[in-house]
């Protein structure tokens, strides 16, 4: 038994989750969130840790081209990390350790849909990408004295699929 879900009602990827998953949207659309914080999209918690998942789609097949080209320039120049990535992952850690939910190691997993560029662009984007974003979060302006992201992952939907075992399909690709 599986359980489908998408981040957001216009959203162009679909995970499939077994039910046996211990899982939960922490950034739930239109829910009211403490003053300022921003959560990743997915808290999934397995047996020896805690993964925040957050997902970008600049590709999501619903999106505008300009769009899509100003999300990319964003990947490139580190605005996505300092702006969007780094403060969601640190708000999430602060919000589960609150909730005394902080039992199991923190690792960062971010999607990243880059099927609409082309091996180039993609390549552009990833190179570098993980070091750049863990650099952040550890220090953000100043060294956090507690390493509360042990790793982070930085994967594509087809990385994705490879890597875990909860499929996930671009909705738009199958409609084709």
């Amino acid at each position: 038994m599986t359980v489908k879900f998408k981040a957001e009602a216009n959203a162009d990827l679909e995970f499939e989750f077994p039910k046996s998953l211990v899982w939960e949207e922490l950034d739930i659309q239109g829910a009211t969130l403490p003053n300022n914080m921003k959560f990743v999209d997915i808290v999934i918690e397995r047996e020896n840790d805690i993964l925040l998942v957050e997902i970008k789609d600049p590709s999501n097949g619903f999106s505008k081209d300009k769009t899509r080209k100003k999300f990319y320039k964003e990947l490139t120049d580190n605005t996505t990390i300092k702006q969007h990535l780094t403060p969601k992952v640190r708000d999430s850690y602060l919000y589960m350790h609150l909730m005394e939910r902080d039992v199991k190691p923190f690792k960062y997993v971010v999607l990243l849909g880059l099927d609409a560029f082309d091996e180039y662009q993609q390549k552009l984007v990833l190179t570098g990408f993980k070091d750049r974003l863990m650099s952040d979060v550890q220090n953000e302006g100043q060294g956090w004295k507690r390493k509360y992201i042990q790793d982070c992952i930085v994967l594509t939907v087809e990385q994705w699929n490879k890597f875990l075992d909860w499929p996930l399909v671009r909705l738009s690709a199958t409609t084709k």
